[in-house]
């Protein structure tokens, strides 16, 4: 869903002045094209006003969409993986850390950033059904928003009829978690999940998230073994909250479409004292 920076083009850095053509040195030419690229990544991290891009849709292929999702729901509603998920979620040290954030909320807004095309694809149409299913039984969540900027025509009617709210603001992951707030991301970019956690880069707001995405202790073990600068950057806000967030990893079923939804998946929680001192990045 969120991209990386736009590939910059070298822009000519010659200055014509009275006669004389000014050429910048080699070091800040190139810090110049470094901040222009940041520039550009910044750019495309602000919260834009999104509508989709299509314009045609009819009944029949609506229902179609509906049909395909119903049957995913009722597929994943008679696994042993939902059974096994949705035990994670009442019983034991998941249920009690989903308790502290709550605290005396008894409803919670449950955001889904990136789903993917769930027109195309069965694995966005598999996570829907997981996050719809939760919907049903636990009666803690309450609103279901989303968004992805693929999203079509059709799909944000069906998404509608199916009780979310699709948002009209693309928000680049950049939500503030001002009270206890479920963000459900699944097979997220890390800029994704670097982006809300930013946003969030303080001891009160990040005790709100619940967050259900990628396991970060992965991202750790790549970008330790990788050595890449860009992973690393990409990721800072990730491995600097490992130093003190908390990761409970799921059960993946053995069925070959259910492990491509939700393999290496996890829940993370983030409570700190209000007073904390965050590490600084």
């Amino acid at each position: 869903m969120a991209g990386g920076a736009k590939t910059c083009s070298l822009e000519n850095h010659q200055a014509p002045t009275e006669g004389w053509t000014v050429v910048m040195p080699r070091s800040a030419r190139l810090k110049k094209i470094a901040c222009e690229a940041v520039s550009s990544s910044e750019e495309q991290n602000k919260k834009q006003p999104w509508t989709p891009q299509d314009c045609e849709t009819d009944p029949a292929t609506e229902a179609k969409l509906v049909q395909k999702i119903q049957t995913c729901i009722q597929r994943l509603e008679n696994s042993c993986f939902w059974q096994t998920f949705l035990n994670q979620l009442q019983t034991g040290e998941t249920s009690d850390r989903i308790n502290q954030v709550l605290g005396s909320e008894t409803k919670v807004c449950m955001v889904i950033y990136g789903i993917g095309s769930i027109e195309s694809f069965e694995s966005p149409r598999l996570q829907l059904s997981l996050a719809i299913l939760m919907k049903r039984e636990l009666s803690w969540i309450g609103d279901m928003e989303i968004f992805d900027p693929i999203i079509t025509l059709t799909e944000s009617r069906v998404l509608t009829s199916l009780g979310c709210s699709v948002l009209s603001i693309n928000e680049n992951g950049r939500r503030e978690a001002a009270k206890p707030t479920l963000f459900f991301m699944p097979h997220c970019e890390a800029e994704l999940y670097d982006n809300l956690l930013h946003a969030n880069w303080r001891a009160d707001l990040l005790s709100h998230i619940i967050l259900f995405g990628n396991s970060f202790e992965e991202y750790e073990h790549h970008t330790s073994i990788c050595n890449n600068t860009y992973s690393a950057n990409s990721r800072k806000h990730i491995l600097a909250a490992r130093k003190f967030s908390k990761e409970l990893g799921i059960t993946c079923s053995e069925d070959d479409c259910l492990q491509q939804a939700f393999l290496g998946c996890s829940w993370h929680f983030f409570g700190l004292d209000s007073g904390s001192a965050l590490p600084e990045i």
